[in-house]
């Protein structure tokens, strides 16, 4: 079995192209940096606080990234480990590896991010009969209520 999910934020926008063809497919690549949970020190000073993965989404998976993924955001990837060795002009074996993305989700509201409201992108108005701290008054009083 080949599965991972890894939940982090874009080190950078995303790029996005497409394929050549009849029927051109999406395919974004971007990276995010997964913060480790204990970070362990050495001699030398600190080590790193986070690891970063590349990933890449194809096909709608891939328009998501294009419209929706921008650097900073917060992210859920699943999905699975591929790797990309190959050898270089000088002859040396280069190991890589990359996350091919299957699901991504959100990890964080959009008001988080800096952006936004608390619910969820939309702007309601403040309903009428709302005092200053925020509570709505109850016409007839409390008395009126079904509970108590």
């Amino acid at each position: 079995m080949n599965k991972v999910i890894l939940m982090g934020r874009l080190t950078r926008d995303p790029e996005v192209r497409y394929s050549q063809g009849a029927e051109s497919m999406a395919i974004g690549k971007f990276s995010i940096a997964v913060d480790r949970r204990f970070a362990r020190k050495n001699a030398g000073g600190d080590e790193p606080t986070a690891d970063f993965f590349n990933c890449t989404a194809f096909g709608k998976l891939g328009q998501f990234v294009e419209n929706y993924l921008k650097q900073g955001t917060k992210v859920v990837v699943s999905g699975r480990i591929q790797n990309d060795n190959y050898t270089n002009k000088n002859g040396e074996k280069v190991y890589s590896v990359q996350i091919i993305a299957e699901e991504i989700e959100f990890a964080e509201s959009k008001n988080s991010q800096g952006g936004g409201s608390s619910d969820g992108g939309f702007d309601r108005p403040a309903p009428e009969n709302a005092s200053a701290d925020g509570f709505m008054n109850v016409p007839g009083g409390e008395d009126s209520l079904p509970f108590k």
